[in-house]
């Protein structure tokens, strides 16, 4: 797919078609798979083409340089979510959540890395897509003035890039408005690139769930409420 057609397309529902189309590749494929695990596969294969869109190019290409190990890597996971869902229904909670979810709780997230080793490192290296004021006046129809009074009022992060030039993560907007939640977060963890990467890495404090995805699904008050927990001291 045209990767500016991707751009035009809100993340949930890119999401969406690439698990209508995994569904109806696989009912074509084999008529005895049931409609459940066609509709589980589906969603976890448009999560993850939706989780891809937002890599930065140094981890786009990092997944480039181990292409051949690709299928391998993907039977050990539906093996392991298979194994998951197996344990859970033994032991009478298969409806209680997302067996995804539960795996990526047990793994323990990264620490990030210090405010100060951001500032030193390539904005592209770790943010994902970011656009300044020109592609989203453009391209989302976002008034420069707008985008500003939003700057000055803590409602969007603005990632500083060079003198006072300063890029705009793409993800946390949501029909041309910065999603609701940003000055809840910025409240608890000012340092915007700090408070940036904290929201798009699987938090501890949230179950090993993404921020930015629950801001963009308006759970406002769970990722606030964790920011004030990982905030640093």
């Amino acid at each position: 797919m045209n990767k500016f057609l991707i751009q035009d397309i809100k993340q949930d529902d890119f999401a969406e078609m690439v698990a209508e189309d995994i569904e109806r590749a696989l009912a074509h494929y084999d008529e005895a798979i049931n409609n459940l695990t066609m509709v589980s596969v589906g969603k976890i294969a448009g999560s993850i083409a939706s989780a891809v869109t937002l890599l930065s190019p140094k981890h786009q290409r990092a997944i480039d340089a181990i292409h051949a190990d690709l299928p391998g890597l993907a039977s050990k996971f539906v093996r392991a979510l298979a194994a998951e869902a197996a344990r859970r229904s033994e032991a009478g909670i298969a409806g209680a959540t997302n067996p995804t979810i539960i795996l990526l709780a047990n793994v323990e997230p990264p620490s990030l890395p210090k405010s100060d080793d951001l500032e030193s490192m390539l904005i592209e290296d770790w943010a994902g897509r970011v656009a300044g004021s020109t592609y989203l006046e453009e391209n989302l129809r976002i008034a420069r003035s707008t985008l500003h009074r939003w700057q000055r009022r803590g409602e969007v992060i603005a990632l500083r890039k060079g003198g006072r030039k300063h890029v705009f993560p793409l993800a946390q907007f949501v029909d041309g408005r910065p999603v609701a939640g940003i000055p809840g977060v910025l409240s608890q963890i000012s340092n915007p690139r700090l408070a940036w990467l904290w929201l798009t890495r699987p938090s501890a404090q949230l179950d090993g769930r993404v921020p930015i995805d629950l801001l963009r699904q308006d759970q406002v008050d769970d990722v606030v409420e964790a920011a004030r927990v990982f905030a640093p001291a």
